[in-house]
């Protein structure tokens, strides 16, 4: 089945680049209308429609339609940040695999004012999730299997990044495919796009299409770490 035609609409990127300009909350309260209409509901919409698709993709993955779950709140939380401004100014979705506070990897969508970015992978390891990575790729089926994928993605013009050390751990075995493997403390696959694409009717095309191209690094993750 064809991915369904879904997109956002224009409201959606006003209002992210109108609340970058007034991030406050007087600002925010006198256009909670625009939040409701313009991010929030479209939101929703937007997970309501991609969940079939993204269960073709990788069968079982939570989509859920509601702020907390594959939507990211939009508070900041400023407790231990210098950054006091209250709001993001983009919009995140997460679609995961079991607990979603135990998920080590997912498929991801940020759309911002400037761009838009859609993804898979983990943007940090754990110290235990950290270990067992590490273990997976010094394992040679493990570790051939992660080097394959990263090559094709890369291959095919994706970007397949994360924090990395500049040297390799001690007391690990490198070789030359898996060497920059292990000095990733994290690993993830995305591609970005104009901020425009969100709005136009093949939207939910281009992002299953990535989804599809980068759920070899969720399934390796879900899998070994």
């Amino acid at each position: 089945m064809a991915p369904r035609q879904i997109a956002f609409p224009v409201d959606t990127i006003d209002f992210l680049r109108d609340l970058r300009q007034n991030n406050d909350r007087a600002w925010f309260e006198s256009n909670r209308a625009r939040y409701e209409a313009g991010y929030l509901e479209p939101a929703k919409a937007f997970v309501t429609a991609m969940a079939p698709d993204l269960d073709r993709i990788v069968p079982g993955i939570n989509a859920e339609p509601r702020v907390l779950g594959s939507i990211f709140r939009i508070n900041r939380d400023t407790r231990f940040s210098a950054d006091k401004r209250p709001y993001k100014d983009h919009l995140d979705f997460w679609f995961w695999q079991g607990d979603r506070r135990a998920a080590v990897s997912g498929l991801f969508l940020r759309i911002s004012p400037d761009a838009v970015i859609v993804g898979a992978g983990a943007h940090g390891f754990s110290r235990d999730q950290l270990a067992r990575y590490r273990t997976a790729v010094q394992q040679p089926a493990a570790g051939t299997e992660l080097a394959a994928v990263v090559a094709k993605l890369e291959r095919a013009r994706y970007d397949v990044g994360g924090p990395t050390n500049v040297r390799t751990p001690r007391g690990v075995t490198a070789d030359e495919r898996t060497e920059r493997l292990l000095r990733h403390s994290a690993l993830f696959a995305h591609d970005e796009l104009p901020v425009e694409t969100a709005t136009r009717p093949t939207f939910g095309r281009d992002a299953v299409a990535r989804w599809r191209a980068f759920a070899a690094i969720h399934r390796w993750l879900v899998q070994h770490v």
